[in-house]
């Protein structure tokens, strides 16, 4: 049976070989990503009692809740993650892809543009292409939100919120990607026999660019950004900072808490021009969902909604140092600079392999294109359906090593003597966020960038007693 398989596959046009191989890889992943997903529903389902080792740490109340809310979110995920295969493997098999292209043509051409303004094409092509991503999408997005997030006691958003978040995002999107994909498809076009040098230095710079202004500008557009009051809170932080040399210039709090009570920290900036971002919901003082609801300005209490089942989240002074020592042990042992070479040395070799590639026909026939090879299609078939395989094992690839600089940054903040209060904070934010402490090992292994709680915890355990 084999052998007359391997003659038919044989026999088949090049093109076809290639679709069937795209198609047969997504599934392929698809599918051990599901066996993945039921070993940790199985998980979910069997570990009904707090384990002999979490007793310390964690109560049968506050277990039980995270083990139905992620049992709820792998449930969602297994459906949302079967409709988008479904959903991609029907465009690929009736053609939507060059179907979208004429139509982007049509519409390009009715607005006076022909077949020779192949960038003006490409962007409405993206356009198009981005709406029904968002519109087909939606549905999907709004049950988490007011379902699944509404029924856990993590959203904070009204409908109309929503909608107005969601708007405003496709547009902010829109504006950044068309440009961006104007002046890259320009440069691909004129840049010759070395054109993948060019479009890389021009990705790079890009990307450092929205890394810098992102905080300051995009960020603000959808939170509010206050700076962190004067106190002993920011006196403390600016302290730590300067005892391990870290460049910070600003402490801001945003307002998360208008979307969601989950909590988080970063940093960012280049150089000599640090910013330090708290999350109001990772700090127990600045919470809104620890006071009692009050009328807020500007009818902002009718956008959100005032939640006080979560009292007390978020963590004490000393445990927000320490989950910032944390942060800024990833900038001192250099993990963010290490994150960023190897991005942009995929990138170059993404670039180099794309310019290779692109001259065969045979990859735009496999999906529809026989006459003609736009270049954005030629970046959509190579970098999203030929260069999968080597994307999954990218991607496990920095899972792992994320998991190593997530140990080290612990050990950094041990060294600081903050291994005590980082213990603390990493069971609160555990508790706050619902995470469920018990994972089946190859789905650990495959999916958490952060090591599992009792792995960290352990880790700092012997450095608490000391």
């Amino acid at each position: 049976a084999m052998a007359l398989f391997g003659e038919l596959w044989a026999e088949l046009p090049a093109e076809r070989r290639i679709f069937c191989s795209v198609l047969l890889f997504s599934w392929a992943v698809y599918l051990w990503e599901a066996f993945l997903a039921h070993r940790q529903r199985r998980v979910y389902r069997t570990t009904t009692h707090v384990p002999q080792e979490l007793g310390q740490i964690m109560d049968s109340e506050t277990f039980e809740k995270s083990r139905l809310y992620q049992l709820d979110k792998s449930t969602f995920s297994f459906w949302s993650g079967l409709y988008s295969e479904v959903e991609g493997t029907m465009i690929l098999l009736c053609g939507g892809i060059p179907f979208l292209w004429k139509l982007s043509g049509q519409i390009s051409g009715h607005a006076g543009f022909g077949p020779e303004y192949e960038i003006i094409q490409s962007l409405v092509f993206l356009l198009l292409a981005t709406l029904f991503s968002a519109v087909t999408g939606l549905p999907w997005s709004l049950y988490n939100t007011f379902v699944i997030e509404e029924k856990h006691g993590f959203n904070q958003q009204t409908l109309g919120f929503f909608f107005k978040d969601a708007i405003k995002k496709f547009v902010v999107t829109q504006c950044i990607l068309l440009p961006v994909t104007s002046l890259l498809l320009y440069i691909i076009k004129i840049g010759g026999d070395y054109f993948f040098i060019y479009a890389w230095l021009f990705t790079l710079v890009v990307s450092l660019v929205l890394v810098t202004i992102y905080a300051d500008y995009i960020a603000p557009l959808f939170d509010k950004f206050i700076p962190l009051p004067e106190g002993e809170l920011k006196q403390q932080i600016e302290t730590m900072a300067k005892s391990i040399d870290f460049p910070l210039t600003k402490v801001y709090v945003v307002e998360g808490s208008k979307r969601s009570s989950h909590s988080n920290a970063y940093f960012y900036g280049f150089f000599k021009n640090k910013r330090i971002v708290l999350f109001d919901t990772l700090l127990e003082e600045y919470s809104a969902l620890n006071k009692e609801p009050t009328g807020g300005e500007d009818g902002e209490n009718e956008e959100t909604k005032s939640k006080t089942k979560n009292k007390k989240q978020g963590c004490k002074n000393e445990e927000v140092l320490a989950v910032l020592g944390h942060e800024l042990g990833h900038w001192k042992l250099g993990h963010t600079v290490k994150n960023i070479i190897i991005s942009q040395m995929n990138s170059f070799l993404c670039f180099f392999l794309f310019a290779v590639l692109i001259g065969q026909k045979e990859l735009f026939a496999a999906f529809g294109f026989y006459d003609t090879q736009p270049t954005l299609i030629g970046l959509m078939i190579i970098f999203q359906f030929i260069f999968s395989p080597y994307n999954e094992v990218l991607s496990f690839c920095l899972t792992v090593l994320s998991r190593r600089f997530e140990f080290q940054a612990d050990a950094f903040a041990k060294e600081l003597g903050k291994a005590k209060d980082l213990y603390s904070a990493l069971i609160k934010l555990n508790k706050d966020n619902l995470g469920f402490p018990v994972s089946d090992w190859i789905f650990s292994m495959w999916h958490y960038s952060h090591p599992p709680l009792l792995e960290r915890l352990q880790a700092l355990k012997d450095a608490k007693q000391e």
